[in-house]
This record gives structure tokens, C-alpha cells and sequence, in this order.
């Protein structure tokens, strides 16, 4: 699927969940709030980077179709600064790894525009949440990064 019809597709899946005819299960593993001890630190021209990472893994069925996307953000922090990268994944209904070797041949070219789309639906969903504990399945689990040489 193109960028520009996952933006489309996005438009359409977050004004049906406001109409309240879809019900989201979302699952996320993060190592955000992992202890910085068993973060690892890249070094890149002489600034030391704690290294984070973050997939979300969003399904829902619409009209009738199972509609499955898993975002990356590989988040780097130095001080007060943070630099992210983003991936977003469409794997088939069986393929729900969070690991990228398993996900990468299922990426989506990132825009920003899909990038704020993606955003505007997590923020939704995080605000339904919040609102009603039972309008969505919401799972948070962390995870543990390692960085191969």
C-alpha cells in the first residue's frame, strides 16, 4: 500500500472510531521506561546517545476487513536533546513481531503527512482510553534493545 492511501485509509478508520463503530486493540513495547542503566549508548561524533525504541502495533476490523499496522520509533536522547526515526510496517494478519528484520519487507514509505495521520489516531486512542478503560484493549509491556556492532 502507497503513503498516500494509508493517509486516506487513516482519515476514514479515525472518523468511523469517533462515530464509535470501531474498536481498537493496540499493543506497545517500549523500553522508554526501562532503567537508563540497561539502555544501550551509541557514541556519534564525540555525543553519547541513550537509545530507546518504541513499536505500537494497531488492528482493528473495518467493513468487514482486518486492518493491521505496527509503528517503529527508534528514539535517541543526549541531554535535552532527541532525535527520532520512524518506521510503519502493514504486515500481513499473521505477522505480528515486533521485531524489524521480520517487519521490514512490509514498510510503508514514511511522510510527514502519514506521520501526523499515524499520530492523530494514537492520540485519539490514547484519549478514549483515558476517558473509558473499556473503549479499546490497550496493552503496554516494555522491551529490551540491544544494538549489534
Amino acid at each position: 500500500m502507497k503513503q498516500e492511501t494509508l493517509c486516506h485509509k487513516l482519515t476514514e478508520l479515525i472518523k468511523e472510531t469517533k462515530d464509535g463503530r470501531i474498536r481498537w486493540n493496540v499493543e506497545v513495547q517500549t523500553t522508554e521506561a526501562n532503567d537508563v542503566s540497561e539502555k544501550p549508548v551509541e557514541v556519534e561524533n564525540g555525543v553519547e546517545w541513550t537509545v530507546d525504541e518504541c513499536y505500537v502495533s494497531y488492528y482493528c476490523k473495518y467493513r468487514g476487513e482486518e486492518f493491521c499496522m505496527i509503528t517503529y520509533e527508534l528514539i535517541k536522547t543526549a541531554g535535552t536533546e532527541t532525535v527520532t526515526s520512524n518506521m510503519v510496517f502493514l504486515p500481513p494478519l499473521g505477522v505480528r513481531f515486533f521485531d524489524l528484520r521480520t517487519l521490514l519487507p512490509h514498510s510503508v514509505e514514511v511522510s510527514p503527512v502519514l506521520l501526523e495521520q499515524i499520530h492523530q489516531l494514537w492520540v485519539m486512542l490514547l484519549d478514549m482510553y483515558k476517558a473509558d478503560k473499556g473503549s479499546l484493549y490497550l496493552d503496554v509491556r516494555p522491551g529490551k534493545l540491544t544494538i549489534e556492532d
